[in-house]
């Protein structure tokens, strides 16, 4: 008899089923990030391609709704297009279908040892034991995630089991084999499995209840395909909650992951119907199992596909239909989205693309102001402010969201990565602030109708070149990640430095003789220090790149090790002071 108890039960088997697959999908989000990257970085426009990265990334985080939740994110970002994420929410729905499988295991009854064995309830104490250890006493943050999902995937077995010998008395209950009777009605089962899955916003998790109710006996694969079919529109509703706000292009994506399955579902249901009707399998009326609910759950998916794969530039049209371009789409708008912090490795790679857009600004900006004194114009005044604006809102808005993201779980390699960034930006919007500086200084020069003497166009004309390179080897090393180039910063900022206090005592010279006036100095002594701060800034931006190589975040560690115990640096500093002689 079913009582109190028995419910009980019931909703403790449920609330460890669902925080055993949260858990677990964290854990395997962030144990698998760099391999997320990799999957990401392969796509192209390929439907296949972008199909199979699909099925692989939600196979490893057993979440479709996560997939397409990062899809939309991705889309919004512009990382991904609207083309590569039409393959990839379609082969999410075929990779959701692991989870069934793997819980399909806790239906296997057998008196072999072996089989009782590949039983769940029998290992996952196993793992369970395992996963604690990792967690409590592993240093290693890869170690303590590897801990994590055990941890998640025995909980969830454990929920599983529960609620599977909680509902055990609802079998001798004749109202409850009434309901699933009605749910034989397959548009009643289609609202069933929407609704119940758009509540929880997992189909793993409704697959798995259903999975859990057919211990009793009483679910029929007539009820249970229906509902199967509407488990995958209610799945929807977490990348329709995660488009508000975002672009157009995202919202098309989360409209496309809806009439992908609402199509899918519509055309198969009619297909079943008729085939209940006329036709009148007699498995439709056996009980349903374990395993029998994971094969329809993955051939029903796999069957959507084969429908509307080949159909995806129709379905890419209908999305452009119902949500159409408007005129201020067009304008370009620096932002992370926060959907992208639920995977932190991915968010991570968004800020690095992000970052590396910011660093061209700055470095286009000051290369610009520096070429204002040879070829000054309005145009280019214009612009190098306006890059300057668009480079503090790059600070703002990575500033903002790195320090939301460092706030996430990750390895320990990710987590230095953003120690970096976050230092970085702060020297490219210096650079850029300096590039303004420079521009000013040029524009008070023709203002006031200021002469420099041949020598000091001639020395200014040395450092800038320096500076210049400096720049386009700061960026380059930042970039690409490139050490040998970052090595190279810093003894050309060496020479920078001696360019500048050397150009200060010959421009003093200079105003001894008459040559130049005490007004000219002073922007002359602006014009230095601009050039030396943003040589320094370059030379942080060097050593953070060769400190995240080395996983060394002590900066005055590396620059006493480059200035002090290398031949090859006094080398590189005595080929850029032949190179930047001013005499």
């Amino acid at each position: 008899m079913f009582d109190i108890f028995d419910v009980l039960a019931l909703i403790g088997g449920l609330c460890l089923f669902l925080f055993g697959m949260n858990v677990m999908g964290d854990g395997l989000e962030r144990r698998a990030g760099n391999s997320l990257k990799a999957l990401l970085g392969k796509l192209t426009n390929s439907k296949i391609k972008g199909f199979l990265t699909g099925m692989g990334v939600t196979a490893v985080i057993q979440s479709s709704s996560a997939t397409t939740v990062m899809v939309v994110g991705f889309v919004n970002s512009k990382l991904m297009t609207l083309k590569q994420a039409i393959g990839v929410i379609m082969g999410a729905n075929i990779g959701t279908t692991m989870t069934a499988w793997i819980l399909s295991l806790g239906g296997i009854s057998s008196d072999n040892i072996f089989m009782k064995l590949l039983k769940p309830t029998s290992f996952t104490p196993i793992l369970a034991l395992i996963g604690i250890a990792l967690t409590m006493f592993s240093k290693s943050s890869k170690k303590k995630d590897t801990g994590t999902i055990l941890l998640g995937f025995a909980t969830l077995m454990f929920g599983m089991d529960a609620m599977s010998n909680a509902v055990g008395g609802l079998a001798d209950i004749p109202e409850f084999q009434n309901l699933f009777l009605a749910f034989t009605n397959p548009v009643l089962g289609v609202i069933v499995g929407t609704v119940v899955t758009a509540i929880i916003q997992s189909s793993s998790a409704s697959v798995g209840i259903l999975q859990a109710l057919s211990a009793t006996g009483a679910v029929s694969y007539g009820a249970a395909i229906p509902i199967i079919m509407g488990q995958n529109i209610g799945t929807c509703v977490t990348a329709m909650l995660s488009s508000v706000g975002a672009n157009k292009n995202a919202r098309r994506a989360s409209f496309i992951h809806l009439s992908f399955n609402v199509i899918g579902t519509t055309v198969w249901l009619v297909v079943f119907s008729a085939i209940s009707a006329l036709i009148k399998p007699a498995i439709l009326g056996e009980s349903a199992s374990y395993l029998g609910i994971a094969v329809c759950h993955s051939l029903f998916n796999i069957l959507c596909t084969i429908l509307l794969l080949p159909a995806s530039s129709l379905l890419e049209k209908l999305a452009y239909k119902f949500i159409p371009d408007a005129e201020d789409d067009k304008e370009e708008k620096v932002e992370l989205d926060d959907r992208l912090l639920a995977t932190p490795a991915i968010a991570l790679a968004q800020s690095v693309e992000l970052a590396n857009k910011m660093a061209t600004r700055a470095v286009d900006g000051f290369r610009l102001s520096i070429t204002s004194f040879d070829e000054y114009s309005s145009e280019n005044a214009e612009r190098i402010r306006a890059l300057e604006k668009k480079v503090d809102r790059y600070e703002d808005v990575l500033g903002t969201f790195l320090a939301k993201l460092s706030q996430h779980k990750m390895s320990d390699e990710d987590g230095e990565k953003i120690t970096m960034l976050l230092k970085a930006i702060g020297d490219f919007e210096r650079i850029s602030d300096h590039s303004v500086n420079v521009l000013e200084s040029i524009e008070e020069l023709r203002e006031k109708k200021i002469e420099l003497s041949e020598s000091a166009k001639h020395e200014l004309s040395v450092l800038r070149t320096a500076v210049d390179e400096i720049l386009v080897l700061t960026k380059q090393a930042f970039i690409e990640n490139n050490l040998a180039v970052a090595y190279d910063v810093e003894p050309l900022e060496q020479v920078v430095d001696g360019l500048k206090r050397a150009l200060r005592n010959s421009h003093v010279v200079r105003i001894k003789d008459g040559e130049c006036t005490v007004e000219a100095g002073f922007i002359w002594s602006d014009l230095l220090t601009d050039f030396e701060r943003v040589s320094d800034h370059c030379s942080n931006l060097a050593i953070g790149v060769i400190d995240a190589s080395a996983h060394n975040m002590n900066a005055h560690s590396s620059l006493r090790h480059i200035r002090h115990d290398s031949e090859d640096f006094k080398e590189k500093v005595e080929k850029y002071h032949a190179k930047y002689s001013i005499h």
